[in-house]
């Protein structure tokens, strides 16, 4: 005559009311919602680390791709690398064989990629292919002789307030400071830091190895490569 209500549970003479410590377990509504709350966990953190490495891209880093064989051997035409963007506002101060992407000062609309050689108020001069600062000859270990076979002379050329000096690894085949003149520092927006692509050659892209003026490389240790062993 009278049905119990089938969401009306007893145990002996007790219903749910008489005791609050009664707790009812449907494990397949629980284990829905167990899955639910863990799907929507995981697509949180996946918009989080997204909009991160949003952030990342637009204010600290950027992926330029490398055209062009002018910083042979260190970098390849068509290799992809990160930069650090923050060199354009200081962060760190650039130095001496820095690799920095800059806008083209004869057409802002194109990109190089060089390496820094004269700092802002020094003087950059090249002696029978040698490169001079202030007077004392810059050595450079990076460089792979067989790029750089040209005994060019330049004149003395003092770099600017808020200017730099830069030049190819490839002096052969490099067009650079020599031909075109200094780059406004307001025009470099970034410092090549790590090579993502290819595979095979991804890594850091270490600044360590020079150049050093003469006085400096007496000083410091010095970093030698055998461009013989090399292989293409």
């Amino acid at each position: 005559m009278f049905k119990r209500r089938q969401d009306e549970y007893r145990f002996g003479d007790l219903a749910l009311d008489d005791d609050r410590r009664i707790s009812i377990v449907r494990p397949r509504q629980e284990g829905e919602q167990g899955v639910w709350a863990d799907v929507r966990v995981l697509i949180r953190d996946l918009v989080f680390a997204t909009m991160f490495v949003a952030l990342v891209i637009v204010f600290f880093v950027q992926p330029v791709k490398v055209e062009g064989t002018s910083m042979l051997p260190r970098l390849h035409d068509g290799e992809r690398i990160f930069v650090n963007k923050l060199v354009y506002y200081g962060l760190p101060p650039l130095e001496r064989g820095d690799i920095v992407v800059f806008w083209f000062p004869d057409d802002p609309s194109k990109s190089y990629i060089k390496r820094i050689i004269g700092l802002p108020g020094e003087t950059v001069e090249m002696r029978d292919g040698r490169i001079l600062i202030n007077g004392h000859e810059l050595e450079e270990p990076y460089l792979d002789p067989r790029l750089n076979t040209g005994r060019a002379n330049l004149p003395p050329i003092y770099v600017k307030q808020h200017y730099y000096f830069v030049m190819g690894d490839n002096r052969d085949h490099s067009s650079d400071s020599r031909y075109w003149g200094l780059v406004p520092e307001k025009y470099i927006y970034g410092k090549a830091i790590l090579r993502y692509w290819p595979p095979t050659a991804v890594g850091l892209i270490a600044h360590g190895d020079g150049p050093f003026l003469a006085e400096e490389a007496d000083r410091e240790p010095r970093f030698v490569t055998d461009w013989s062993r090399q292989t293409r």
